[in-house]
């Protein structure tokens, strides 16, 4: 079987217009395929440079077939499980920042490069004060950017046309400013010239994201069926789902330059994210949240398998639609359009999302994503909504556990151990407490303010109805507990 190439599919040469910090699966098929889409309809006009920001791993594998890969996006498509398999050629080149430092700092002397993307993981954008401007390249990513704008100030003599873009897509809370402040800083530790710093501030542009597309990567141990079925061997196919999100926060109108709306791709260009992001963790991230322990304790491992389970999809479906859509301030048929479109995320066949992997961490994930919706909803309904609150419920049984092996909390789910993940000191307490009698157990757990950064037990009816509803599901099991509350 051929390898795929420029032997197999045709590839246009196009102006390299974006640089890219990071070759992993997420940006090749999120933001690199849309820029191929764009490009394809005739929007855009424009390639892309990959650079490697790290020391290890290798680029070698693209050099081999071209900068040609395949994005397949698998799941429920137009009301089908379907396959959508694109050949993105939007890549020109690639380049490692360590191990080829010269060739890449001259890109930033490219009059036509107006985009910097990254992906360089949570932690990616720190500022280190130990970090060199002498180093090549400097060791943080906000360092080797800030470094890379000053090559480009110095090389077209402050010209305010050549300032440039960034598009992080680091998934911390407004990581445009924040690595607008890292670079900053920089330019303060390294005594770079103020006007330099005036450059940045005028010419470039730097915006805040959010972006959302399951991307579940080479598709290891079945890749020989994908290459039968492509036709051609790809040794850097990518898979993912259909579903994609992009929200650009922009101090100047991107809307032209950057013609993803045109080309009927999913992005929104707004002044303020956070209602997206709200609508995000709220919707999505809560009704995982919301529901995954009880649908686990009910006798489900994945979430594709609760979504089959009528008595869990008609909870989460009345969690989202009648508890968590009506505490959010976007217009109603965004939400109930974004919920929608969550509910097919869930069903997506292609997609085996393990219930104990979204438990991890839940106490903290519950104070983030479902709390902000149980205590909006007291406040505009004066009464709990029944649903969140039996998610704690939920929460409390699933947390049982009297053993901790492994650093982690072992709870029993039809006399079979399972594990429970969190941080010490939580699995501690519930290793201490989660025994005691229902009302003593649910008013420790509520009255925890370090858990929930206040006393849940003074919100509304949360203590009668938690102990009840933790005391069905002892008494009756988490199923029949569901079927007689709902």
């Amino acid at each position: 079987m051929k390898q795929l190439s420029k032997e197999i599919v045709e590839k246009k040469e196009r102006p390299i217009r974006v640089l890219q910090f990071g070759e992993g699966n997420f940006l090749r098929a999120f933001v690199d395929y849309m820029f191929d889409i764009c490009n394809e309809k005739g929007l855009f006009d424009g390639s892309i440079v990959l650079a490697k920001p790290i020391e290890f791993g290798s680029l070698e594998q693209f050099g081999k077939q071209d900068n040609l890969y395949t994005v397949s996006l698998r799941g429920i498509h137009e009301g089908k499980a379907q396959v959508l398999n694109r050949v993105v050629t939007s890549i020109a080149d690639t380049v490692d920042v360590y191990g080829d430092y010269e060739r890449f700092i001259d890109y930033a002397k490219l009059d036509t490069l107006r985009y910097i993307v990254s992906n360089t993981t949570e932690a990616g954008i720190v500022f280190d004060d130990t970090d060199s401007f002498d180093a090549k390249p400097p060791k943080t990513f906000p360092g080797k950017l800030t470094k890379f704008l000053f090559t480009r100030y110095e090389a077209f003599k402050g010209d305010v046309s050549k300032g440039l873009v960034m598009l992080p897509v680091e998934l911390i809370d407004d990581n445009g400013i924040e690595l607008e402040r890292c670079v900053n800083e920089f330019i303060t530790l390294w005594k770079l010239p103020e006007d330099f710093r005036l450059w940045v501030k005028s010419a470039c542009n730097f915006c805040s994201t959010l972006v959302d597309r399951i991307v579940t990567g080479y598709p290891r141990g079945e890749e020989e069926t994908v290459w039968n079925q492509l036709g051609y061997e790809d040794r850097l196919v990518v898979t993912g789902e259909p579903f994609a999100l992009w929200v650009i926060e922009s101090k100047k109108d991107l809307t032209d330059e950057l013609p993803f709306v045109k080309a009927g791709l999913p992005v929104i260009y707004t002044d303020n994210q956070k209602p997206y992001k709200q609508r995000k963790v709220r919707i999505l991230n809560g009704a995982h949240t919301s529901f995954v322990l009880a649908s686990f304790l009910a006798g489900n491992n994945i979430v594709l398998e609760s979504m089959e389970d009528k008595d869990i999809y008609d909870f989460m479906h009345a969690t989202i639609f009648d508890e968590v859509i009506p505490t959010l301030t976007l217009p109603k048929q965004d939400l109930l359009d974004f919920a929608e479109a969550v509910i097919t995320r869930f069903k997506n066949p292609y997609v085996k999302h393990a219930l104990l992997s979204i438990s991890l961490n839940s106490v903290s994930k519950w104070k983030a994503r479902c709390m902000p919706s149980f205590l909006e909803y007291i406040k505009i309904n004066g009464e709990n909504p029944k649903h969140l609150t039996f998610s704690l419920a939920a929460l409390m049984a699933f947390y049982t556990g009297k053993e901790i092996k492994d650093s982690a909390l072992i709870g029993m789910r039809n006399g079979e151990e399972y594990r429970i993940m969190d941080d010490a000191a939580v699995l501690e307490f519930f290793k201490e407490n989660s025994w005691k009698a229902s009302g003593e157990y649910a008013r420790l757990v509520l009255s925890n303010e370090s858990f929930w950064g206040q006393d849940l037990t003074k919100e509304g009816d949360t203590l009668k109805l938690v102990t009840d509803y933790l005391e069905d599901i002892r008494t009756l099991g988490m199923r029949e507990a569901i079927r007689k509350n709902f």
